[in-house]
């Protein structure tokens, strides 16, 4: 027998009623018990699609409260896992013809000291921007190192030769104390200089490292203080300890590599990097917990080329966790992730292999001067922060 209703089904589920003429003559009691029998279950239906529609209403809301302190966490987050890039300040650079080997900015970012050939030139360092206010005439040679002490506003300077030092230096680093610095130099050495008193600025030469056998281009010491690391032209990695007992610096590990080297840093103390002139590898070591010896564990490809020319130190940037690592004709800016893995974020490429630099110690801005452009540049660290979007679902009941 057939049915005394049609039923049409559609995703809302409507319940249609059909027309009389469609009915059966049947008694009106037994129509009325039919009817009755089929919207029953239908009915039921209703009410249970209702009940499952309204819990996963619930759900849904529950989800998006999930989600929405997700986002917070993420906002929170997001500066250290944000993309960024370093773009150049178009108005601001200065125009300088004669080579600038160094550059260094002062702690607050309110002083920078670029060398000039033979000069320094002082300049007051505001919002971006570049102003001329002296120029010093103390150096014989070309102006290759400039190192501004973190508790005062003076800076260390050196030029192709120093006291003591019989060829040019290549890098010289301070201690936080600032009564201790080191430099490297081509004359094979690494020299330790002490205060002479503190109310002067006079230094002496400690102590002498001459294990290499060939120029020494980069030092850097690690957070504690304790440790010094070299690299040079005989591809040779020194390790260098101060020893509490006998008060002097001790070699303890030497690490030969396959190629000379002009850039090495640490990132803390169980880790630093190293980069080869030839290929575009930049080697990981890591200390070993047992032995305490550095070991080579992996490498971070940069751009391709070899790197031809020294000065321009490898930065850490802490804040950032950013090495800054100049490269054939680029300098590279590699992140340091959570997870212990090397990212190459930024490469900026230059029309020149002569390029030279720093990255302020915060890292908001580099500051460059190359002999393409012969301009000393600028450029402010901007953040790309992603969009998060929410993602509703539309209920239906």
């Amino acid at each position: 027998m057939d049915s005394p209703i049609s039923l049409l089904k559609t995703q809302k589920q409507e319940i249609f009623f059909p027309k009389v003429d469609e009915f059966h003559i049947i008694g009106y009691s037994e129509f009325i018990s039919n009817v009755v029998q089929e919207i029953k279950p239908l009915m039921k239906q209703r009410i249970q699609d209702k009940d499952q529609a309204q819990i996963q209403s619930e759900q849904n809301l529950q989800s998006l409260i999930k989600s929405l302190q997700l986002q917070e966490l993420q906002e929170k987050e997001i500066k250290s896992s944000s993309q960024f890039s370093y773009q150049l300040i178009q108005d601001n650079s200065f125009q300088q013809f004669e080579y600038c080997y160094a550059i260094s900015i002062n702690k607050d970012c309110s002083i920078v000291a670029a060398g000039s050939d033979k000069q320094i030139k002082i300049f007051e360092f505001k919002q971006g921007m570049l102003k001329l206010n002296q120029i010093i005439n103390e150096h014989k040679s070309y102006v290759s190192i400039l190192n501004f002490m973190k508790q005062s506003k003076q800076f260390i300077s050196g030029d192709w030769v120093i006291q003591r030092h019989s060829n040019p230096i290549n890098c010289l680093i301070l201690n936080k104390n600032e009564d201790l610095f080191i430099s490297c130099s081509d004359d094979k050495t690494i020299r330790f200089w002490a205060k002479k008193n503190k109310q002067n600025n006079e230094w002496i030469c400690q102590q002498i490292i001459s294990d290499h056998i060939r120029w020494v281009y980069q030092i850097i010491l690690n957070e504690q203080e304790n440790q010094v690391i070299s690299c040079g032209k005989d591809g040779l990695i020194l390790v260098i300890e101060y020893s509490e007992s006998n008060k002097i610096w001790v070699v303890i590990q030497k690490i030969v590599e396959n190629c000379r080297g002009f850039r090495i840093g640490f990132i803390n103390d169980n880790l630093f990097t190293f980069k080869p002139i030839d290929g575009n590898l930049m080697h990981v070591y890591e200390k070993n917990s047992v032995s305490k010896e550095f070991t080579r564990n992996k490498d971070i490809i940069l751009t391709q080329g070899d790197d031809g020319y020294g000065l321009f130190p490898q930065q850490f940037i802490k804040q950032k966790q950013l090495i800054v690592c100049k490269h054939d004709k680029y300098i590279n800016l590699i992140r340091k992730a959570q997870n212990g893995e090397f990212k190459v974020e930024q490469y900026i490429e230059f029309n020149t292999y002569y390029i030279y630099g720093q990255m302020s110690d915060d890292g908001e801005y580099l500051i460059t001067w190359d002999n393409s452009s012969n301009e000393i540049q600028i450029r402010r660290y901007i953040e790309q922060r992603e969009n998060y979007y929410i993602k509703y679902l539309q209920i239906y009941t």
